[in-house]
């Protein structure tokens, strides 16, 4: 194995493709969190919103009405869980479970009763997202990769600043974070938490359909069964590790979308793809664990203080 073709640009630029559909969904998922909505439904959204992108692309052949029928697809999908947890008292949880179900489900029968076919779909009509080169700073070895990106890449990495000054250096951050933390107090002082709480699980949906449409059109051109393969789960978890943190998303999606990248640049190197596939979720579970010894380490400490 020559590890100078292992680790070469071909590599980051498949990191930056597996990582901009993770780290979009995860910042709608960080999102959900800081008011108080633990979202797991993220991979039913990232499914639906990658259909929507392919029959928005398909039937208008157009890449960018194709991103924003993904965006509002995700977006739509989203109110199943804001509605009914938030103004119908169901459990989030159960909703987002029976939302993945709903969408693996769905997108099944659509894909045949819309396309005619099972299990894929791909045509020349499929539109994909363009790639942006920025003059000069695109040639720049490995580290260029980050000026090739398509709109959505540049998108997903500008909004972990941005959102980091929307929920830490502003008026609107801090009622996100007062509704998630003190929702009663926040109501007294004349802020609807329900409202709140709905339109950030609706901006949710609309970023994981956004992270479905880069995995759709943006990564291959075509419509798979179950294509987001876990993605989903994925960047829960990456909101789990970063304590809903936009930096620390950002940094727990890279890992997840090296180690995804990273094994499927094996199976060239004649690794079988069953193992190739599964490092991701092991490195997942391995996190899970880590995270959760870290956690009892810590309780452990503050029981023999107190």
């Amino acid at each position: 194995m020559n590890l100078a073709h292992l680790f070469d640009q071909d590599l980051v630029a498949s990191v930056l493709r597996s990582l901009i559909p993770i780290l979009l969904a995860a910042l709608g998922g960080m999102l959900c969190s800081r008011v108080g909505i633990f979202n797991i439904g993220l991979e039913g959204i990232i499914l639906i919103g990658a259909f929507g992108a392919v029959a928005g692309s398909y039937f208008t052949t157009n890449g960018i009405v194709g991103v924003l029928v993904g965006m509002v697809s995700g977006a739509l999908f989203s109110l199943i869980l804001g509605y009914g947890s938030i103004y119908r008292g169901g459990d989030p949880i159960v909703l987002a479970i029976a939302m993945n179900l709903l969408a693996i489900g769905i997108t099944s029968f659509l894909i045949y009763s819309v396309f005619g076919v099972q299990g894929v779909f791909k045509h020349a009509d499929i539109i994909g997202i363009p790639t942006w080169k920025i003059p000069l700073l695109s040639d720049i070895p490995y580290l260029g990769q980050l000026f090739s990106l398509s709109p959505l890449g540049y998108l997903a990495l500008i909004l972990v600043p941005v959102i980091w000054v929307v929920l830490f250096r502003s008026p609107l951050g801090l009622r996100l974070r007062g509704v998630g933390e003190r929702p009663l107090a926040a109501a007294t002082l004349g802020i609807s938490p329900q409202r709140y709480q709905l339109s950030t699980v609706v901006v949710s949906g609309a970023l994981a359909g956004l992270g479905g449409a880069q995995l759709a059109i943006g990564n291959v051109q075509q419509f798979s069964e179950n294509m987001s393969a876990g993605r989903g789960w994925i960047a829960v978890v990456a909101v789990m590790l970063a304590h809903s943190h936009p930096v620390g998303v950002l940094g727990a999606a890279l890992l997840f979308g090296f180690t995804d990248a990273f094994g499927f640049r094996l199976q060239s190197f004649g690794l079988p793809q069953q193992l190739t596939d599964s490092i991701p979720y092991v490195v997942t579970l391995v996190a899970l664990v880590a995270m959760s010894v870290r956690l009892r380490r810590k309780r452990f400490a503050e029981s023999k203080v107190a």
